[in-house]
């Protein structure tokens, strides 16, 4: 007996929907992975500051918040140029090679050229302000392939699952690189020479992943791919009073800022290496345990990717992130309220406690990377409405402005843990993995590392009652803005813009 051929979503929602190939997205999002070894050198920016111009680490830290800041504020400035720059070929290729070739040249003049020549402080913050607006030019360009390169709703998750696994993989491979490969290499210490020869070697590997991503949205890298519904080049002149617009006017966008700021924040925090010193060194007496399950979460953590995103094509990304983010919620308090119960210097001591406490962990890192995936789908469906509200497509325009949130937000994150910790002792000193546990740290603790994502994930249930770009409602903006592109071709094809 034939089996009946799969339905495609065009097939089941008479959408005619535009798709990529697979290995089409593979490839694009490697820009992520591009942006990742960069992420790692960045990692690496406190030593160099120190080995290679004489700067202080309190200093050092100092600069890297406040550039962080200016990262935030450069990138609503460079979404809009991106939008209102018209070639003959596109534009996503050429800002993303842009982006990268200024950010290797910063990268090179930073830990090779300019290292170790006397040249300071002020030469070490200009070249690290290029630095930032390289990266801003190359991330927010190959942000927006998600949104160009597909708008199947059981495709579009799948474009966030390769970005979340190269965003995994790309910077344990080469932190395992630099610390087994490099640093022996030199004495086991981050030298000038090591950090230099790193870096070339890290910036000769990015420039393949970024060949390959280019390669991946040369298809779909065309004018045509960022046309307005406009029927005059006057309506479709993008400016920076249509980033207001979105903030004013698309709710949708707003609920899913809301969802993604809170969010981020408590990532932000829990990521915190002082944060880290508490749950794992304190309070469960094995500081390498952190970065242990951080290794060990990768596999699974791309199952439920993939699973993810296999939910959120077949109910929509609000659907996937609303109940996702209950099973976060529910996780999270069971593991804290574990970890009050119990003595977490005796977890690892046990057994059958270990068991518990790892495999709930893992299953609420898990269910955290469903609703990352959704969040990937989310970003790309609010592009779509937007074009569909305002009649502009504005995918750096939105990609801009939620990084700059995003910026300001994380730039907030070493603040609060370091003022939270000052809160129960450390003041003068930070904790240390040899300290003693006691009341104080075991709450403190809870708070941060559970209580915070708590606190975020209400947030994003609160943000999404409001938010009515459902399944359903999405088909509909898709078959508008297919609607409203045909009548104007069909009146004058030459003044679609």
């Amino acid at each position: 007996m034939a089996r009946n051929p799969k339905l495609s979503a065009s097939d089941v929602d008479g959408v005619a929907y535009r798709r990529a190939r697979t290995w089409e997205i593979a490839f694009s999002q490697l820009n992520n992975g591009s942006a990742m070894i960069f992420y790692v050198l960045v990692g690496l920016m406190s030593y160099l500051q120190n080995a290679g111009y004489g700067i202080a680490v309190a200093v050092a830290g100092v600069i890297l918040t406040v550039t962080r800041v200016f990262d935030g504020l450069i990138d609503p400035i460079i979404g809009v140029v991106i939008e209102k720059v018209r070639f003959r070929f596109g534009k996503l290729r050429f800002f993303m090679l842009t982006g990268w070739a200024i950010r290797s040249l910063a990268i090179l003049m930073l830990f090779v050229w300019g290292s170790s020549t006397g040249l300071g402080v002020v030469f070490f913050i200009a070249m690290y302000l290029v630095y930032i607006i390289g990266s801003s030019l190359n991330d927010i360009a190959g942000q927006m392939s998600a949104p160009v390169l597909t708008n199947d709703p059981r495709q579009r998750p799948t474009v966030q699952v390769w970005a979340t696994v190269y965003a995994y993989l790309i910077p344990s491979i080469f932190t395992i690189i630099s610390t087994v490969v490099f640093l022996p290499r030199h004495g086991n210490e981050f030298t000038v020479a090591m950090l230099s020869e790193t870096a070339i070697t890290y910036v000769a590997c990015s420039f393949i992943f970024q060949i390959l991503a280019c390669i991946g949205v040369a298809r779909v890298d065309k004018p045509e791919s960022f046309v307005h519904l406009s029927a005059t080049k006057a309506d479709a002149e993008v400016s920076v009073r249509d980033m207001w617009n979105v903030l004013v006017h698309n709710g949708e966008f707003l609920r899913y800022l809301i969802s993604g700021a809170s969010d981020k924040l408590a990532q932000v925090v829990k990521s915190q290496a002082v944060i880290g010193t508490l749950m794992w060194g304190i309070l469960l007496g094995n500081m390498q345990l952190g970065t242990v399950l951080s290794m060990v979460a990768i596999l699974p953590g791309i199952v439920f990717a993939i699973f993810g995103a296999r939910y959120t094509g077949k109910h929509g990304s609000k659907a996937a992130t609303v109940t996702w983010t209950w099973i976060c919620i529910i996780l999270a308090i069971a593991l804290a309220a574990f970890c009050l119960v119990v003595d977490m210097r005796s977890v690892l001591g046990s057994l059958p406690l270990t068991i518990v406490f790892f495999v709930v962990y893992l299953l609420l890192n898990g269910a955290s990377m469903v609703v990352t995936v959704a969040a990937g789908a989310m970003r790309a469906d609010v592009i779509d409405y937007e074009l569909d509200r305002s009649g502009k497509f504005l995918p750096a325009t939105v990609t801009a402005t939620y990084n700059f949130v995003d910026q300001i937000i994380s730039s907030l994150g070493s603040t609060l843990a370091l003022g939270a910790v000052a809160l129960i002792g450390f003041s003068a000193v930070m904790p240390q993995p040899t300290d003693n546990p006691n009341t104080a740290i075991l709450l403190m603790t809870m708070l941060l590392f559970f209580g915070l994502p708590i606190l975020g994930w209400v947030c994003t249930l609160i943000a999404m009652h409001g938010y009515k770009l459902n399944r359903v409602e999405m088909i509909e903006v898709q078959k508008r803005v297919a609607s409203r592109k045909a009548e104007l071709e069909a009146d004058d094809p030459a003044q679609v813009v």
